[in-house]
């Protein structure tokens, strides 16, 4: 009989930023500084939030494919808002194989901005990881109804079915509010894995008081670190602070020779 072992599970950086369509405190638009930004970072998968494309305000300038292409990455996007040929949505960015799952609108109220949110899958050795993204509303209603069709079968319960999931965005939701509490019910927080205590806060970026961007994980995800990036162009480049999560995925139990000699069962470890 083959002897049975529990290698690794692979590691991962993931980082949530939301960009503010690259207007930074100075108000100006400079995607270099967001590129600059995330490139120091080294995440495998990147969340952002307020993105433009094809909008005369950034020059006409898809910026998810712009952004890809400037730090090595592959793009999905999802514009929640459409006008005319302008869009502005959600983006994630991965260097791992991926493809798209689902990109929809979630449920809103008369005169508010349309929001929206982004799932991918992205292959992580044998593991194929479910990734989604979002931008919640800025009134506790509208967030709550947008919680709850995340929690429903066409996002997070369906996506928990086909593996480990990760949420993450900018939730506009503290801690103590309801959309949090109706979240972490489900998921747990990543700060509580990594028992991260002070400086979570990611806005305003010039002086961080509010914890409003997060990084959600499902079952059997560990959480090495949790942080808030206060160096340099993190302190200028947009009004939210980007946030650094490094986690682990599941186990993965096979043969001896399976773990030790294939790619499903060795860890894909990132650097």
């Amino acid at each position: 009989m083959t002897a049975q072992v529990r290698a690794p599970g692979p590691a991962l950086r993931l980082l949530s930023y939301n960009i503010r369509h690259g207007r930074g405190m100075d108000g100006r638009v400079a995607l270099d500084r967001i590129a600059a930004v995330i490139d120091a970072c080294r995440p495998d998968i990147v969340a952002l939030q307020e993105v433009d494309a094809g909008r005369a305000r950034t020059g006409g300038v898809d910026q998810a494919r712009d952004l890809a292409n400037r730090v090595g990455l592959h793009d999905h996007f999802h514009p929640a808002l459409r006008v005319g040929a302008e869009r502005y949505g959600d983006a994630i960015l991965t260097r791992r194989p991926s493809h798209l799952v689902k990109a929809g609108g979630l449920p809103g109220m008369p005169g508010l901005e349309p929001r929206g949110a982004l799932w991918i899958e992205v292959s992580v050795g044998a593991h194929r990881l479910q990734v989604l993204n979002t931008h919640l509303g800025l009134r506790a209603a509208e967030r709550s109804v947008q919680v709850a069709a995340l929690l429903g079968p066409d996002w997070l319960e369906s996506a928990a079915a086909r593996g480990p999931v990760v949420l993450m965005g900018d939730m506009n939701a503290t801690p103590w509010s309801r959309a949090y509490r109706q979240l972490a019910r489900t998921l747990t927080d990543a700060r509580r894995i990594a028992c991260q205590r002070g400086g979570n806060a990611t806005f305003p970026s010039h002086c961080p008081v509010l914890r409003l961007d997060h990084v959600f994980v499902g079952a059997g995800i560990t959480v090495d670190r949790v942080s808030v990036l206060h160096e340099g162009l993190a302190r200028t480049a947009s009004d939210h602070r980007p946030l650094l999560a490094e986690i682990g995925l599941p186990a993965v139990t096979g043969s001896a020779q399976e773990a030790l000699g294939s790619p499903s069962g060795s860890a894909a470890l990132t650097p």
